[in-house]
């Protein structure tokens, strides 16, 4: 008699087997997730008070602290994508009134002004075109004139490809009073950050890229000078599921017995403590040396085949995601769809600044290597020679 009352029919669509394709992922992320990554992923839940969990978040940050340099006891991981981890960092950090200068280069310094912004605090913008990077006379410049109290910037920008040099810039902050708050990423295991040695504040990671876990859980960690700031505020962070206390007192940072704070993604974390042990077990400087390696290759045959690279500058190229201009009398939408319909292959176009003037090809963690550089530099010129729809 129940069922008489429904109006609603089951969905055909789920009345059919899941189905999804087999495909390379060269874009911007995510990566394609190793079968060691699918399987810890594949586990069977246990609940996320169990002292098995526990343990497992324990590694979890051990295994950060080692991706970062770093021995911040609190260090953890933000249970949300990279886009969370950036709103905990600033949720935390920021009061209203509380001037932050941003670094804008691409897509990720926009975002984290937009998210300032919507906290109340007061933002001051540091702009240099896509493509370029700031150096520490740029940073200098805006700490004497802003006298802020936060400096973000991005280690990897992944809309225009270009990598930021840090050296320098944590002593710089500090000197003016000023935190330092780092954007990795798109960086993180694929080219070199010391955050203890580079004075940096605050990092942040996602799962998805070089890690090759699947996304959902973003590495983060606050410096004592941090950590003391968030003591000091005299409001609460405007959001309770990403308020640092609340989560350091689950994750065991505070020396404290563990609260429950809320439930969480226990099989992402299953999947990113493999990612995390298989960094370590390859190690930091073979998986930086391996991604420059790679990364170099790719240019080169970009510019055999006749390709503008969209970063000028060798030392500025983002090792794990490589830009390169859309070639003249082309479109890049015509180029991405044809090697994902002809060969199983994602790459992207632009992002933000650079839309539909850049592809993006990304080489991150176990798709860096130099049959996938092979692979898509045939791939290109496969799509060059018969995208003709596109040319003008």
């Amino acid at each position: 008699m129940a069922t008489s009352l429904l109006r609603v029919p089951p969905p055909q669509e789920l009345l059919r087997p899941l189905a999804v394709p087999e495909r390379l992922l060269l874009g911007p992320g995510p990566s394609n997730v190793p079968p060691r990554i699918q399987a810890a992923g594949g586990r069977q839940l246990l609940g996320h008070m169990h002292p098995e969990v526990l343990q497992v978040m324990d590694e979890i940050k051990a295994g950060i602290q080692y991706a970062f340099q770093t021995q911040n006891r609190l260090t953890l991981a933000i249970s949300g994508s990279g886009h969370c981890a950036m709103e905990a960092a600033l949720f935390n950090l920021l009061e209203q009134g509380d001037p932050v200068l941003v670094a804008i280069n691409g897509i990720w310094g926009q975002r984290a002004a937009d998210i300032a912004r919507r906290l109340g605090a007061n933002v001051y913008e540091l702009l240099k075109p896509p493509g370029k990077y700031f150096t520490p006379q740029d940073i200098e410049q805006g700490l004497v004139q802003h006298k802020p109290l936060v400096l973000f910037i991005t280690h990897g920008e992944s809309s225009t490809g270009v990598l930021q040099p840090l050296e320098g810039l944590g002593e710089l902050c500090h000197r003016h009073g000023c935190l330092l708050l780092v954007d990795a990423v798109a960086s993180l295991g694929g080219a070199p950050i010391f955050m203890d040695q580079q004075e940096i504040d605050v990092l942040y990671s996602g799962s998805q890229k070089v890690l090759n876990a699947p996304p959902g859980s973003a590495p983060i960690s606050f410096s004592e000078r941090a950590r003391e700031k968030l003591l000091k505020r005299k409001t609460k962070p405007p959001s309770f599921y990403l308020d640092m206390g609340w989560l350091a007192s689950y994750w065991g940072c505070d020396g404290e017995p563990r609260r429950y704070h809320h439930t969480a993604p226990i099989n992402s974390f299953f999947s990113l403590r493999e990612g995390l042990a298989m960094l370590a077990e390859l190690g930091l400087e073979s998986s930086w040396e391996r991604h420059q390696a790679n990364c170099t290759q790719l240019c080169r045959g970009l510019l055999d085949m006749g390709l503008e690279l969209f970063v000028k500058e060798e030392k500025a190229r983002l090792p794990t995601i490589t830009t390169v201009r859309v070639p003249e009398g082309y479109h890049c939408k015509d180029i991405t769809a044809f090697l994902m319909d002809n060969h199983g292959m994602e790459i992207a176009g632009g992002l933000g600044p650079t839309a539909g003037k850049v592809l993006r090809i990304g080489l991150m963690g176990c798709n860096s290597t130099s049959g996938n550089v092979d692979r898509v530099l045939r791939a290109l010129q496969d799509a060059l020679k018969r995208c003709h729809r596109s040319r003008l």
